[in-house]
């Protein structure tokens, strides 16, 4: 179900299920969420880019599944972590929406770091059809990324936004034919740069604490680049 490689400075983590449109089961959830952990310890390219296999990129949490749980919330809790997982990845995560996004599918993806789309990508958040909400984290990130009140609307009205609608709502940042070409331009910056910017933008803490937090990490920086900088005022 979930298929890891690495090309270059990209680290592709693919849902591979299509013939239920990489819906996930509670069974798949540790794997997806060992496949962010894993470059939490091991050397690690500096971008990843998550997508699904097929026509589709994720349909959800399979509703079989679902209808079978007899612990619903800790099945609640192994999203969550999977989510914590993708967002708390040392690599700058690229997550690629080709085709359908839908519910568990559409949270992954406010997990990551960069969000694009395809022209065919469709992003819903069904779960009020069946009396249920996106519990993987969604109620928190759907806000921050969206802002509330398209939030409100886009999860309370179970609407599905095509490429165009997401790209305005900022639920997506680019509406591209290959979400790889984004993954690679992001991986053409300076490693230690792009780990540094995702820190300090997903920093949560009081202002004044990530600036100095900001600073700090800005000097480190100017230092370990002391001498490209020095070469490219120069040019």
């Amino acid at each position: 179900m979930i298929r890891t490689r690495t090309d270059g400075d990209v680290r592709v983590v693919t849902l591979d299920r299509p013939e239920a449109r990489n819906a996930l089961r509670p069974a798949d959830l540790p794997a997806l969420r060992e496949a962010f952990e894993a470059a939490e310890s091991e050397p690690h390219p500096p971008v990843t880019l998550l997508r699904g296999a097929g026509d589709a990129f994720c349909a959800g949490a399979d509703l079989d599944a679902v209808a079978a749980l007899d612990d619903p919330e800790s099945f609640a809790r192994r999203g969550q972590r999977v989510a914590a997982a993708i967002e708390a990845s040392p690599s700058v995560v690229v997550c690629g929406i080709d085709g359908a996004a839908r519910g568990g599918g559409v949270e992954l993806a406010l997990a990551a770091d960069v969000r694009v789309a395809t022209p065919r990508a469709t992003l819903g958040e069904p779960g009020v059809s069946l009396g249920l909400f996106g519990a993987w984290g969604g109620t928190v990130r759907l806000p921050r990324v969206m802002g509330e009140g398209d939030a409100l609307d886009f999860a309370l009205s179970g609407r599905v936004l095509g490429a165009e609608a997401a790209l305005r709502t900022g639920l997506v940042s680019r509406v591209v034919d290959d979400p790889r070409s984004v993954a690679d331009e992001i991986a053409a910056g300076e490693a230690d740069a792009l780990a540094v910017i995702k820190r300090r933008i997903r920093d949560r803490r009081d202002d004044e604490t990530q600036e100095d937090a900001e600073a700090a990490a800005f000097a480190d920086l100017h230092d370990a680049h002391a001498g490209e900088i020095a070469r490219r005022r120069g040019e």
